[in-house]
């Protein structure tokens, strides 16, 4: 019994040692083989590494091009209040923002770490990796085989390279002969790691300091009136779309000239610490914009003058002051450039980021807290069934934007189908206003509890453009001259003999015309003196008793090119008979004289107020 259980020990051995032998094989055959390809597969194998290289690359480029990423975040559409997605069109490629604010004006950040962008390429390198080509080699006689299945790449982004590890069968047979590599490694010459690194420090410096908005700020004060008194007693006009587009022009042309150079020490160097590759910045119009200007009346931004109606030429002088308040949010293209010393040649990395000014500043930096979420919590909760109907006057269906507004929020409920018919959940308010817009209709608004499930019809006044004659003393007027149509809830502005038409719809309106004409009042410097009480010293100004002290107010010279010389008020109620029937509409207005002194431009506002006006609708 002993010798046959020293028997049995000694095959458990033998079979031990051979299971370790075979594992030490196939473990030390891979390198022997890596290292060691017989000659007439390394033609074929090379291939391979060449394969890698090439799909390594491609991938690298593709994190370089969409800010570090190749498979993009999950879209996020914008609004019409912020207009960025989470994306930015550049020339037909979608750029996942770093930042951006969301529809709803929540600020987020989709900035990739180093870990992600390898774990990135990885997953890309695993993809392609068995679609290499290697019809060339099965024409000789080979049979290759690459499991890409049970692939295992590791990617190390480094400064000047990216070494890729690829664990993945690569079995090669021909005639008699065969080959299996497992272990293989490249490593692509690139600056990737090192324009990620400088793109880091970029947009960390934007974040912190927010020198794209500083830029933007004082592209806006350039292009565009913010702030200023001017003297005239004249209304002063802009037209914002006028505004907005040499405002886009300029914030083209200012993002573009921002540079990194150190040679040159002017107003457009961008000094980023640690940054040595020349980053450049970009904008289009073509990209998504967003302005905003307060206040306004449609696309008209008017001042009026002080100290030329009545009661105030005791000041002496007339004066137009002006202070508009603007949002403006647009995209910025930051590029980073290598200057091609790592042997790749030159690459560049790209990434978009929002540039946003809020009521002419800067917004907050994203450190700070956001913003309230502009999308109410009251149109989170939509539960009362509600059925709108939308018409004309003459009982057509409209299709109509219909939203719900209670308690100053405002909640989008939908579009009314071709038959002018929704049925939608509403929030439940009580009290609201249900609003309807539809294009060529004065938009309508109705008073409507949702407390409960109903019904409503909304009826809207068409808008009809009809074209203005202005004349003066009967006769046909070209000068310059505006009019207001006032209405409870609107007025529409033309600055005529620019703009000769208006929309209107039926109602009651207060017809205003203002004509100006040139002039020059000079008024000469003087010194007023004005006296205001103050409290007396000691203890009689404890008790309340006051003395009056005195002080000289200096007013400079000063000149007024433009004067009212006609015009005049008349309250009218424009019929819907009136518009359908009719072309365009007539005012004749009165002429007043040709104001040579302050006190003869006080007497034309007065006579102003007491001056009507004729209308007339003709065909």
């Amino acid at each position: 019994m002993r010798n046959k259980s020293g028997q049995v020990t000694i095959f458990i051995i033998v079979a031990l040692l051979i299971v370790i032998g075979i594992g030490l094989y196939f473990s030390l055959r891979s390198s022997i083989q890596t290292s060691n390809i017989p000659e007439s597969f390394q033609p074929a194998y090379t291939s391979f590494l060449s394969c890698l290289q090439s799909d390594t690359e491609i991938g690298i480029s593709i994190l370089e091009s969409q800010g570090g990423y190749i498979y993009l975040p999950d879209f996020e559409p914008g609004s019409e209040y912020m207009p960025f997605s989470s994306q930015l069109n550049f020339l037909g490629n979608p750029i996942p923002y770093w930042y951006y604010v969301s529809g709803n004006n929540i600020q987020k950040e989709q900035v990739p770490t180093l870990y992600e962008m390898q774990q990135q390429l990885e997953e890309f390198i695993v993809e392609k990796i068995s679609a290499c080509n290697f019809n060339s080699y099965y024409d000789e006689g080979f049979e290759i085989s690459l499991d890409a299945v049970g692939a295992t790449p590791r990617v190390t982004i480094n400064d000047g390279s990216v070494d890729v590890i690829l664990e993945m069968n690569v079995d090669m047979e021909k005639g008699s002969e065969s080959v299996l590599v497992i272990n293989h490694k490249i490593s692509v010459d690139s600056a990737l790691g090192s324009l990620y690194n400088s793109a880091m420090k970029i947009y960390d410096e934007e974040q912190e300091k927010l020198f794209l908005e500083g830029y933007a700020v004082d592209t806006l004060r350039l292009y565009a009136p913010v702030d200023g008194v001017e003297i005239s007693c004249a209304p002063k006009i802009w037209d914002a779309t006028t505004i907005f587009d040499e405002l886009q022009g300029g914030i083209e042309s200012n993002t573009g000239a921002l540079h990194s150079s150190r040679s040159v020490d002017d107003y457009f160097i961008v000094d980023v610490p640690g940054v040595k590759e020349e980053v450049r910045f970009l904008n289009s119009k073509d990209w998504p914009y967003n302005f905003e200007v307060t206040p306004s009346e449609g696309s008209l931004l008017i001042s009026n003058p002080v100290g030329s109606q009545a009661g105030l030429g005791v000041l002496g002088f007339c004066y137009v002051p002006y202070h508009f308040v603007y949002s403006i949010k647009y995209p910025v293209m930051v590029q980073i450039y290598s200057d091609g010393s790592q042997g790749s040649g030159q690459e560049i990395f790209q990434f978009p980021l929002a540039v946003v000014v809020q009521n002419n500043n800067p917004r907050e930096s994203l450190e700070a807290e956001a913003s309230p979420d502009v999308v109410p919590e009251l149109c989170q909760y939509k539960n009362t069934p509600i059925q709108v109907t939308v018409r004309n006057k003459q009982g057509v269906p409209l299709e109509a934007d219909i939203s719900y507004e209670c308690f100053g929020n405002t909640c989008s409920i939908g579009q009314t189908s071709n038959s002018g018919f929704m049925k939608e959940d509403f929030p439940q308010c009580a009290n609201g206003f249900v609003t309807a817009k539809a294009e060529g209709y004065k938009d309508s608004s109705y008073l409507f509890s949702t407390v409960s499930a109903g019904s409503l019809t909304m009826i809207m006044d068409e808008l009809y453009t009809r074209g203005v004659q202005l004349k003066v003393d009967g006769a046909d007027y070209n000068g310059d001259a505006i009019i207001y149509f006032t209405s409870d809830d609107s007025t529409k502005t033309v600055l005529y003999p620019d703009q000769r038409s208006v929309q209107l719809s039926e109602g009651q309106y207060e017809v205003q015309v203002y004509i100006y004409s040139d002039s020059e009042i000079t008024l000469g410097a003087t010194t007023k003196q004005q006296c205001v009480d103050v409290p007396r010293g000691g203890f009689l100004g404890f008790v309340g008793l006051k003395e009056q002290r005195c002080f000289d107010i200096e007013i400079p010279e000063q000149v007024i090119s433009q004067v009212l010389t006609g015009g005049g008020t008349q309250s009218y109620y424009v019929l819907d008979l009136e518009l359908t029937n009719s072309g365009s509409i007539e005012i004749n207005s009165k002429s007043f004289p040709v104001p040579k002194t302050i006190e003869q431009l006080n007497m034309n506002h007065l006579l102003f107020d007491e001056s009507g006006l004729d209308i007339t609708f003709g065909a």
